[in-house]
């Protein structure tokens, strides 16, 4: 197929529910924000053996490709509006895996609530599949909460539970020392799908717009990016890591294998939010997640930036700071 009938059968149908995007007939789309609003917007890029395994299934890797985008705009606080995608294949990339490509796409973008306003599609025969999702939100103005609005006295909270996506890679990966975790074939693949297949929290977005002075989504791992706000924010960070929600597989693992702590906390590929709350209304944002049918912790709280010291300290349950060998995930570091 040549790319005009790519698109025809496999994407414009992506692009039905948004007018704005002209059934992708022509070069650019238009968004419409409603008044009172501002444009939240955010790009995330996919590589092949590098965000996901070349042999995931195909729908599981466009799912987590959008997925991974809303995660931005749920950190953000911001309802879901439309997407751009760019989508780089292999030459010689099947129609069945096409076919099953667009399937994951609307299979997101429903349970998302967001639709295809348009994009590009390139082939190489030499480059890896790579994706490229720019997602486009919306947030009453001036209530998006940035990283860089926290402060002193303000207690750190995570949504969900940390870690399992990390563990579920080794899983996914067949790691040896996965092998040997005592986990029966459900908490496995409990495990392995919160890899494939993250969940964003947008039910959440009411109550960051209420309580969080600042707040991101936990992708590259619980540590480098609760040290990334702190660094925003300057401020430091004290996490207690005998805080850190996790799952009934997760702390099974840990319990079985105790070094597994450094992967929860750096593994990444979480995409819970992290967010900063006021001090003295705890209680009410938890009630507000409590409602939207999402589970926070407190896992730390915030305190004045000492010049040169780090901007996070993690605490291990005896009150020791915790020692990592790295702090998460970076394209750039081996």
């Amino acid at each position: 197929m040549n790319e005009d009938a790519i698109i025809a059968r496999y994407f414009r149908p992506l692009a039905a529910d948004f007018p704005g995007a002209a059934a992708l007939r022509d070069d650019a789309a238009t968004l419409a924000v409603p008044p009172g609003c501002e444009l939240a917007i955010t790009t995330d890029a996919l590589i092949a053996n590098v965000h996901f395994f070349a042999d995931d299934a195909p729908a599981d890797i466009a799912f987590k490709a959008l997925a991974v985008n809303i995660s931005d705009l749920a950190a953000k606080a911001a309802e879901p509006l439309a997407y751009s995608l760019a989508l780089m294949l292999p030459r010689g990339t099947s129609e069945s895996w096409l076919a099953a490509f667009a399937s994951g796409l609307r299979e997101a973008q429903t349970h998302f609530g967001i639709a295809l306003s348009g994009g590009d599609t390139t082939a190489s025969p030499d480059s890896p599949l790579a994706i490229a999702i720019t997602a486009f939100g919306t947030s009453p103005a001036g209530q998006m909460p940035r990283r860089s609005g926290a402060s002193a006295g303000e207690s750190l909270y995570v949504s969900g539970t940390i870690g399992d996506a990390a563990l579920g890679l080794k899983l996914r990966g067949n790691t040896p020392e996965a092998a040997n975790w005592p986990l029966s074939a459900h908490e496995r693949a409990h495990l392995v799908q919160r890899y494939l297949r993250p969940e964003p929290r947008l039910a959440l977005r009411e109550a960051l717009r209420a309580h969080a002075t600042a707040a991101m989504d936990i992708s590259d791992g619980l540590a480098i990016d609760c040290a990334r706000l702190c660094t925003a924010s300057d401020v430091t960070g004290e996490v207690n890591a005998s805080r850190v929600p996790l799952s009934s597989p997760a702390r099974t693992a840990l319990e079985a294998a105790p070094a597994l702590m450094e992967t929860i906390l750096t593994g990444g590929d979480d995409y819970e939010i992290l967010a900063s709350i006021r001090a003295g209304e705890e209680n009410a944002f938890e009630a507000k997640a409590r409602t939207a049918g999402v589970a926070v912790t407190c896992v730390g709280k915030l305190t004045q930036r000492i010049e040169n010291e780090s901007p996070l300290c993690i605490i291990c349950a005896d009150g020791t700071p915790l020692a990592l060998k790295h702090s998460g995930y970076d394209h750039f570091i081996a």
